[in-house]
């Protein structure tokens, strides 16, 4: 039995997946690779993925479709790979259930980080997720709803924690602007992007050591935030 992880990489770019094939083989990942949105749809129920790396630019079908027929029956991690001009599909995307992306051109060395947080992710998504979760000098209790700094207990408002419940929930995942506001204010506040970045400013305020270079709670320009555990 195979004990490397699976990466499923789903592009039409020839180069691109002849040179992914290589260095996730040469990193001791096996690989299954399609070239169509069908094909890797269909691969991911023949040979489970622990991870997909996936294209939005697909000649039969668009990427977000592909992440909403995944996320019909799977929560394996998703990586999307994305032009710099195609911000709104990276939201896109993200809403439709990826948990990252990438823009092209992009360095193998970050490729290779965002797919161990992926790993990590798909650890805790099937139950060995610790009910405290530690970021450098914090730490996150979500069992008692309690917020270390240093050792000492750090006063957040209600809706402060359960902002900084969810992002750190979901540590190392993208979250949209869109996504934290219907999980943490409801649907009826999903475009008030400005009174998220208020709350965000509170939080890094009593959480981190520079609010104005953060550390663990960290912006996505255009697209939302994510939680750095830094480890």
């Amino acid at each position: 039995m195979n004990n490397e992880p699976q990466v499923l990489v789903i592009d039409d770019e020839p180069q691109i997946v002849r040179a992914l094939k290589t260095i996730l083989t040469q990193k001791g990942f096996r690989v299954s690779t399609a070239a169509r949105g069908e094909e890797g749809l269909a691969l991911a129920v023949v040979t489970p993925p622990d991870v997909v790396i996936l294209d939005l630019g697909l000649p039969d079908m668009d990427g977000i479709e592909v992440c909403r027929h995944l996320r019909e029956w799977t929560q394996v991690p998703i990586i999307v790979l994305s032009i710099r001009e195609s911000e709104k599909m990276k939201v896109a995307a993200l809403d439709a259930g990826a948990d990252d992306y990438l823009t092209k051109p992009f360095g193998i060395d970050e490729l290779l980080a965002r797919v161990r947080v992926a790993l990590r992710h798909l650890t805790q998504a099937q139950g060995s997720k610790e009910p405290i979760i530690g970021a450098g000098a914090i730490q996150i209790d979500l069992a008692r709803h309690i917020v270390t700094l240093n050792g000492e207990e750090v006063r957040l408002t209600p809706t402060e924690y359960d902002l900084l419940a969810y992002l750190a929930s979901n540590a190392g995942r993208v979250l949209t602007h869109r996504s934290i506001l219907e999980h943490v204010w409801g649907w009826a506040e999903a475009e008030n992007v400005e009174y998220l970045r208020v709350y965000m400013m509170q939080l890094r305020k009593k959480l981190e050591a520079d609010p104005r270079h953060p550390t663990y709670l960290m912006t996505e320009p255009g697209v939302g935030y994510r939680f750095v555990t830094g480890d």
